[in-house]
């Protein structure tokens, strides 16, 4: 949210979250408000290289063009000091002089010239070869050109590159001379006194600039180097283009407002695959360790103060290499050795049902969209007043109208839900197909368990979150509304309690704390939904095999804008390219002129043979993709680097058991009667490059388990005190026969067998200390072959 913005008069405000220059996400207008509640989180993955994260508030307008009023900028070295609490940082001014991106590869040599006469001389080469990331300007690849200038005290010898035409990553790739000191014979006149100390004060200068032909030209970034850094070696580096360096320090103080931001950042340097064996493989058998308590995984949970710092990455692992069955199966078993009532089964933060919830919410997301993304759109879309707390009822509103309304969405969404149960992932119905077993295990007299064991997670963790929170599950684009917001919490109740009635002995509408929630619920048959309700947990916890869901109707996965290239299908009509309204379901992939218009052109998914990145040089164009299928390849372009992600991630989703997948395909685009990457003149040649998508079909996401690892090793490395001090309170138990006679910050830890965790504690600490020294290794070897003003 944000707060005290400027103008001092209620406005519409939205704001923009930018990798850079690129925008990658905005939120929705809040309207008529000074201090604006956005309340909406964005988590994504950052494909590229970028040197600042920003945050710009704009001030929406409706006839001109949208006011930047402020923005936040943060340096990708300085994230880390803010990531996993909440801050309010002060707007600063919008300077276009500050708005940089991008980098410059440059050669620079310091030459020694015998002139004629026998004097010696110094020479300045500059060879600028080419740039790399520079903005979009107006949403289009920029015409970049740049200056190189020699700057001394009296001296500003400057020369200009060429412009380029519609490119971020221009090859400029032109040598320029400079003379940095004179023989004392040097008669010809000139418009510099150079004198041989002015060395020290030399600095060479590289500014780009974006052409604007008819209006001025637009600052894109600047780099200087000193030439005395030079002397006479040759330096060849990128370097990144820096803001003037005015551009941040704007003489304006007025206070434009705050910002408050919660921003988890992690970033991970991944060493090759064979570094991690160890740590991998002692991770990966955590579930055959007896007792669980002094597995590796358990112990990870253990040291992390935050246990969603360590349940994430060793979920996302154990998926990887099929091995979280019976890992949450083992931790189950414990959790439920300390439950003693049957009707708290798996209610608290436990190891076990965090790693169910992150399962749930990693391999449930197509699941969800499956079921509720169509109910939930028309509870956004045409909401209806579903208002039943009398405290809460406006002047005018009918508690029985808006008591119908309501009861019209909790059967919608939980006909929708118990229907569903053959779209289920089988993942998810083994790891229900345990717990079930387990609960009925622990309290064999209790029928009732059985299904409370399922339904506090399918029902309770899973659907009645999404419900109310359509926005973190990817089911609505943006956070709902304060009304649709209370209508959807109303179905969330209702949907955790019909689903906990197939599960309970004691009264139903015992469980509510509001009267007005007893009174909407003596309209339920009790029978009727308790049968469903058993009859769906029944479903969702059988291990018997289930064949892909053939649903009556297609489900929406993802719709937006983007920009595609006439495919040529008729003779006539450029081949340019046009924005479209792009929309894939589980059925098919298409596009339309505008949004609720009939589509233009459709691919079955069934029919889509590969989608891969296209390589920016085709067109000239950022964030490329292309869709191959039976006809011409579709080339499209996203609006930024991680909407382009996220497409073909979709994408490759939903056509991922496709029987005629292609191995191989081209990067580039075919023009002018040949392949720009392979030169081959054929049209339907075989590509040139492998697939990066060419998955098993049985594969449902993709993880990078050596990246999880990664992060592991991070953890155990940020906990290592925990760690040292875990194995001699291992060893002094081991030792002494008995429990610690003084309680520590490790009396609360799960010590079942010392000599067996004492044994694993060693294992982690020896393979984090081998870890360390092959990072370290790497950074020496990185910092040796840098050089100066390289990235």
């Amino acid at each position: 949210d944000a707060k005290h913005l400027v103008p001092n008069k209620m406005r519409d405000f939205f704001c923009t979250i930018n990798l850079d220059q690129e925008e990658v996400f905005r939120t929705q207008v809040v309207e008529k408000s000074l201090s604006p509640y956005f309340g909406e989180e964005f988590y994504f993955e950052i494909p590229r290289t970028f040197q600042w994260l920003s945050f710009y508030i704009y001030d929406k307008s409706v006839l001109q063009k949208d006011l930047r009023i402020g923005k936040v900028s943060i340096r990708k070295e300085d994230l880390c000091n803010y990531t996993g609490k909440e801050n309010w940082f002060m707007l600063q001014h919008v300077d276009s002089n500050s708005e940089v991106q991008g980098k410059v590869h440059l050669e620079l040599k310091l030459n020694e010239l015998i002139t004629d006469n026998g004097s010696v001389c110094q020479q300045l080469v500059v060879h600028i070869k080419e740039c790399h990331g520079l903005p979009l300007i107006n949403g289009q690849n920029c015409d970049p050109y740049a200056t190189v200038s020699l700057v001394g005290p009296s001296r500003n010898d400057q020369k200009k590159t060429k412009v380029k035409k519609k490119t971020s990553n221009p090859q400029f790739n032109e040598t320029f001379y400079f003379e940095v000191t004179r023989s004392s014979s040097y008669t010809k006149k000139s418009q510099f006194q150079v004198e041989e100390e002015d060395i020290e004060k030399l600095e060479v200068r590289v500014d780009l600039w974006n052409n604007g032909n008819l209006v001025q030209d637009v600052f894109l970034g600047e780099i200087k180097v000193p030439v005395k850094v030079l002397r006479n070696d040759s330096f060849q580096a990128w370097y990144l283009l820096q803001p003037r360096e005015n551009g941040n320090k704007s003489s304006k103080t007025d206070d434009l407002g705050s910002l408050r931001l919660n921003i988890c950042y992690t970033e991970d340097c991944v060493l090759p695959s064979e570094y991690y064996t160890s740590l991998r493989n002692l991770l990966l058998k955590s579930s055959d360790v007896q007792p669980i308590s002094a597995s590796a995984g358990y112990i990870l949970s253990e040291v992390c103060r935050d246990k969603y710092d360590a349940v994430l990455p060793l979920v996302r692992l154990l998926l990887h290499h099929h091995k979280l069955v019976p890992f949450v199966a083992a931790v189950a078993e414990l959790d439920l050795k300390d439950t003693q009532e049957a009707n708290t089964v798996f209610r608290g933060n436990s190891l076990a049902t965090r790693c169910v919830d992150e399962m749930m919410k990693i391999v449930g997301k197509h699941y969800l969209k499956v079921t509720l993304k169509p109910v939930i759109d028309e509870i956004c879309e045409s909401p209806k007043p579903c208002e039943i707390d009398p405290i809460k009822l406006r002047e005018g509103d009918n508690v029985e109208i808006n008591m119908e309304n309501l009861r019209y969405y909790v059967d919608k969404v939980f006909r929708e839900i118990v229907r569903s149960s053959i779209s289920c992932p089988t993942l998810m119905c083994d790891v229900f197909y345990s717990l079930r077993h387990l609960a009925a295990k622990r309290f064999p007299n209790d029928p009732h368990v059985q299904y409370s064991a399922v339904s506090s997670f399918v029902f309770l963790r899973f659907f009645a979150v999404a419900v109310v929170s359509p926005h973190t599950f990817h089911l609505r684009p943006h956070h709902p509304d304060a009304q649709t917001s209370r209508t959807l919490t109303l179905i969330s109740k209702a949907i955790q309690t019909l689903g906990s009635w197939g599960s309970l002995t004691k009264s139903k509408l015992s469980s509510f704390k509001e009267t007005f929630m007893c009174e909407f619920f003596k309209t339920f048959q009790e029978e009727k939904f308790t049968e469903s309700v058993k009859k769906f947990l029944d479903d969702v916890s059988s291990t018997e095999s289930r064949e892909p869901s053939g649903l009556s109707e297609p489900v929406h996965l993802k719709e937006g804008e983007m920009y595609k290239r006439a495919q040529g299908r008729t003779r006539i009509g450029k081949k340019n390219f046009k924005k479209r309204w792009f929309c894939l379901t589980s059925r098919e992939f298409t596009y339309h002129k505008q949004q609720d218009k009939e589509p233009i052109f459709t691919i079955p998914i069934k029919n889509i043979l590969a989608v891969e990145k296209l390589d920016e040089s085709s067109f000239n164009k950022k964030n490329m993709f292309q869709v191959l299928h039976g006809e011409k390849p579709l080339y499209i372009q996203a609006n930024n680097c991680v909407e382009a992600s996220e497409w073909i991630e979709a994408l490759c989703r939903v056509t991922r058991c496709n029987q005629k997948r292609l191995s191989f395909y081209h990067p580039s685009a075919f023009l002018n009667g040949n392949w720009l990457c392979c030169k081959a003149t054929v049209e339907n040649t075989v590509g040139c490059a492998r697939c990066t998508a060419d998955v098993p079909a049985d594969t449902q996401i993709e993880i990078d388990g050596d990246r999880e690892t990664e992060r592991i090793y991070s953890l155990f490395t940020i906990n290592m005190s925990k760690l040292q001090k875990l194995e001699e309170a291992c060893g002094s138990i081991a030792v002494y026969q008995g429990p610690r006679k003084e309680p520590d910050d490790y009396s609360n830890f799960t010590i079942e067998d010392s000599v067996a965790t004492f044994h694993t504690l060693k294992q982690i600490i020896d393979i984090v200390e081998k870890l360390n020294e092959s990072h370290e290794k790497y950074r020496k070897k990185r910092s040796s072959s840098a050089k100066y003003g390289s990235e």
